[in-house]
């Protein structure tokens, strides 16, 4: 039982996300930010007010933080299949000689 609450925890600290959430989390980096700051530009410009120009670009760089840092589910739909299941790597026996090593 602690060793399934290990894996579990684990699973969850170490964020791991498949190659396909990777590239959406890269897009959605880059069209979001961009997106912000032109927002925040366009919105600081017709009010002549620099703050809101920095915090809606402060705003948009938390929003963008909170969708793409944390490994969402929808970042990790596409596991590849040659790749092992993590948890499986700590159940593996080293082989020397037909003699397993732990």
């Amino acid at each position: 039982m602690t060793d399934q609450l290990i894996a579990q925890a684990r699973n969850i600290l170490e964020g791991q996300i498949d190659f396909q959430g990777q590239k959406k989390a890269e897009l959605f980096t880059s069209f979001s930010l961009a997106g912000f700051g032109l927002v925040a530009l366009l919105v600081g410009y017709i009010q002549q007010d620099i703050y809101v120009t920095l915090w809606l670009g402060l705003l948009g760089t938390f929003i963008t933080f909170v969708v793409v840092v944390p490994p969402w589910p929808f970042y990790n739909k596409d596991p590849e299949p040659w790749l092992p299941d993590p948890n499986a790597l700590t159940r593996m026996a080293i082989q020397v000689d037909g003699k397993k090593i732990n």
